[in-house]
């Protein structure tokens, strides 16, 4: 895990992640691990002063959007029609690994219950060049945790 001594930041270029257990190889961006509470604003008749309570309320996660370089692998897609025929059956765990320097693992985020909503392939063009052939897949959760973290 994370070292308690450390001060300087880990880089954010060094990671893995891990659907349903299986690499599903290297991404070159994933964004949108986010968390948010909702609250609901309260006040009694009877408070000495005139604000308002806030009281925690739902939460939920935000949908998390990993892009990767088309390689030679179908699994996304074998995903994503194991949902469309399966359903909530498909449903699978993300994880995503943070991992330091010397390849450790410093911090890891758990996406549970999670199912791919939107799959965008590449853009092709004839003109040449050095573009790669990137797809993207954005991908709904249940529960978002931070592995080995306890309450």
């Amino acid at each position: 895990m994370a070292d308690s001594s450390r001060t300087t930041p880990y880089g954010a270029f060094n990671y893995l992640v891990e659907i349903g257990g299986d690499d599903f190889g290297g991404f070159s961006d994933v964004s949108g691990l986010t968390t948010e509470v909702t609250v609901a604003e309260y006040r009694t008749g009877i408070d000495p002063e005139h604000h308002v309570r806030k009281v925690p309320g739902m939460h939920k996660q935000g949908d998390v959007t990993f892009k990767r370089g088309i390689v030679d692998s179908a699994k996304l897609w074998l995903w994503i029609q194991a949902v469309r025929k399966e359903g909530i059956t498909a449903q699978r765990s993300v994880v995503i690994t943070l991992r330091s320097e010397t390849h450790e693992k410093v911090q890891a985020w758990v996406l549970s219950g999670a199912i791919p909503l939107k799959y965008t392939g590449p853009t092709l063009t004839g003109k040449g060049g050095a573009d790669v052939a990137m797809e993207e897949i954005v991908v709904s959760a249940q529960k978002l945790e931070l592995a080995g973290v306890t309450s």
